[in-house]
């Protein structure tokens, strides 16, 4: 059998994607006086700053007025991705960093299960890993029980299905672009959560420092993960990348333990190492076997 060499740098950019977007859940979790939707919000705003910037500089201006206009798939991608960050930030915000994360880099595995919907037969291997990862799942939530912090779980759980919605728009059509998605679902967000704060009788605006904490979220680490990303996919095969993604679930626990103190418990790193044994080992399993190679999308990229 043939090997092939990965690029390095290619490598590297994919790897370091999800080291920096590993970094969202610690602020996220250092805005203690914003409430989740308050937080999205101002983290939106920078996400489609910046992406409106960026495209204007390419000459191709105005991707969040495409993001809508561009037929049903785009908005099916807006909406799944809007579930997943608003899911996610909430799992942060309610229960810990670690089980968020654990919870949702399951979006590998519920993918292939929608991708049933899509006339695709569900393998032995995905089957298997589905199952080890519903053996993950169940040891991280049991391990939380007595914390009260099933909602977030819940949160978590719920993230990794709305990516795998966005995942499935995307495999509707591999050759579209789909990058405006990534500011079409931070306007929703935007409307969403600007529309729930003002009912609840919060200001739109929190406290400077969690503002700030937001702003970078979504202005410099979810842009900058993106990109890094999106450049690393175009030149290492989508089995890596499936691997490669999964330094954002193992960074998040790291950090929350070096910068906010957070020690996980010991069945929550038990349960993410059986999830991650399941994602990883299915995408490796699957080489080796000469599978049909899945679309490589980030698990908990915009999140």
């Amino acid at each position: 059998m043939e090997h092939h060499r990965l690029p390095v740098v290619a490598s590297l950019l994919a790897i370091g994607s999800g080291v920096v977007w590993s970094i969202g859940a610690v602020l996220s979790r250092s805005a203690t006086q914003a409430d989740a939707f308050q937080y999205l919000l101002w983290r939106s705003v920078g996400v489609v700053v910046v992406i409106e910037l960026l495209a204007a500089r390419r000459r191709q201006p105005f991707p969040t007025f495409r993001s809508w206009t561009s037929g049903r798939p785009m908005m099916v991608a807006n909406i799944g991705l809007f579930l997943a960050s608003l899911c996610f930030v909430y799992a942060v915000k309610t229960t810990t960093a670690a089980n968020a994360a654990f919870l949702s880099s399951l979006t590998p595995l519920v993918a292939s299960v929608f991708a049933r919907f899509m006339g695709e037969r569900l393998s032995r291997s995905t089957l298997v890993a589905l199952a080890t990862g519903v053996v993950g799942l169940t040891i991280t939530v049991f391990g939380d029980l007595e914390a009260g912090n099933m909602a977030g779980n819940v949160a978590a759980l719920a993230s990794s299905i709305g990516f795998s919605i966005y995942t499935l728009a995307v495999r509707s059509d591999l050759d579209r672009d789909w990058s405006p998605a990534l500011s079409g679902y931070g306007l929703l967000m935007i409307t969403v959560c600007s529309g729930i704060t003002l009912l609840a009788g919060k200001p739109l605006v929190p406290p400077l420092t969690d503002t700030m904490y937001a702003l970078v979220h979504g202005a410099v680490v979810i842009v900058v993960g993106t990109l890094m990303f999106n450049a690393g996919s175009r030149h290492v095969p989508a089995v890596p990348m499936t691997v490669f993604a999964q330094t954002e679930m193992v960074f998040v626990p790291v950090w929350a333990l070096l910068i906010l103190h957070e020690t996980p418990k010991a069945l929550t790193l038990v349960g993410g190492a059986v999830t991650f044994a399941a994602v990883v080992g299915k995408a490796v399993y699957d080489t080796r076997i000469a599978a049909p190679p899945p679309v490589p999308v980030p698990d908990v990229p915009l999140l």
